[in-house]
């Protein structure tokens, strides 16, 4: 699908309800998933290029440019994903119990900030359904990792139980799992950012073996809590951080729309995405992970720069379509080549 094409039909899809549009467009990928279509478009947007290639926990990053959670929720599309460029596909979150999420509508787009605010509440298949297709399914030639989140009737108390079931199920089909206790969409899930609770529920994914196992921040913690959180991050020996998740602050979003309650994502959170992942990586000797507005090839190397090791988009896919991944990955070796720098690997925390 080329850019002229998506351009087509982005009117069209923006008539529909943001929800809706996302529908067709995920049971388009399944329909031409593993077909010659799928072949057609992956020699036409994959970027090849040992520069762009990124070794982290032991696995091949062939680019640094990923699929953030919360596109593919249900392991559906990661090997369409991968044709489409993208250099590992994060699935999920995935919680125990199968859910419908929140009431609809639940998802708003606001076109005139590049942004989308979300109140989803973890709608999925659950991790035994999730697991199931994970373990039957070929695996795409990218790396897969899974978000985790916590399942909405379970008490915060006994949120560590909740989160082993649902390793326990997807974690061995997984390259890495990442712990989501930072989705601002369930009731009480970003009380477990605290030192107490985040021991308690990583501590217990260490237990089952989770590794690589990563845990995903949010942009609204306080400094200190942040640094609280990282704290945990290093006595535990976890492998990596996601920075960040959504956010529910609205500085400087002239939007009607941005008053909808929910998790705000795209363009205004850029350049706080960005900051955050610097403040992270001067505090930890752990991968990174850079997720907040990346849509184009400078934004991407900036958090890059700032110390991400990779980065996610996911808003980005609704607005600028089909041929982000390679239009960034293209994007990145032309900076790479401007500034000296012999591979993405060599960029990474330039500026810090």
């Amino acid at each position: 699908m080329s850019t002229t094409l998506y351009d087509r039909l982005k009117p069209a899809l923006f008539a529909l309800p943001p929800e809706t549009a996302h529908g067709l467009t995920h049971r388009l990928m399944r329909t031409v998933q593993d077909t010659p279509v799928q072949s057609a478009l992956e020699r036409t947007l994959t970027v090849r290029d040992p520069r762009l290639s990124t070794e982290l926990w032991g696995l091949e990053f062939p680019t640094p440019v990923g699929v953030a959670a919360g596109f593919d929720k249900n392991a559906h599309v990661p090997r369409f994903l991968a044709a489409l460029g993208f250099g590992h596909v994060e699935v999920g979150g995935v919680t125990a119990e199968r859910q419908s999420g929140n009431r609809r509508p639940r998802m708003f787009r606001l076109p005139e900030a590049d942004a989308v605010v979300n109140r989803m509440g973890f709608n999925n298949e659950g991790a035994d359904a999730v697991g199931d297709r994970l373990a039957r399914e070929p695996a795409p030639p990218v790396p897969v990792g899974v978000n985790v989140g916590k399942s909405k009737s379970t008490p915060l108390s006994e949120a560590a139980d909740d989160y082993r079931y649902t390793y326990d199920r997807v974690g061995d089909h997984a390259d890495y799992t990442v712990v989501n206790v930072s989705s601002p969409n369930t009731p009480g899930l970003r009380s477990l950012q605290n030192r107490s609770a985040l021991e308690s529920i990583l501590g217990e994914l260490r237990d089952a073996g989770a590794n690589p196992l990563l845990v995903k921040l949010s942009p609204d913690l306080s400094t200190a809590a942040t640094e609280e959180a990282l704290a945990v991050v290093s006595d535990l020996g976890l492998d990596g951080v996601v920075v960040t998740n959504t956010t529910t602050e609205r500085d400087d979003v002239d939007d009607p729309r941005q008053a909808e309650r929910g998790g705000l994502s795209g363009a205004p959170i850029e350049g706080r995405a960005t900051e955050l992942v610097r403040f992270v990586a001067e505090r930890v000797d752990v991968p990174v992970i850079g997720v907040g507005g990346v849509s184009d090839a400078a934004g991407a190397y900036a958090k890059i720069r700032a110390g991400a090791s990779v980065v996610q988009l996911y808003t980005a896919l609704v607005f600028e379509g089909p041929t982000v991944a390679r239009d960034i990955n293209r994007g990145l070796l032309e900076l790479l080549e401007r500034d000296g720098f012999d591979s993405v690997e060599d960029a990474v925390g330039a500026d810090l």
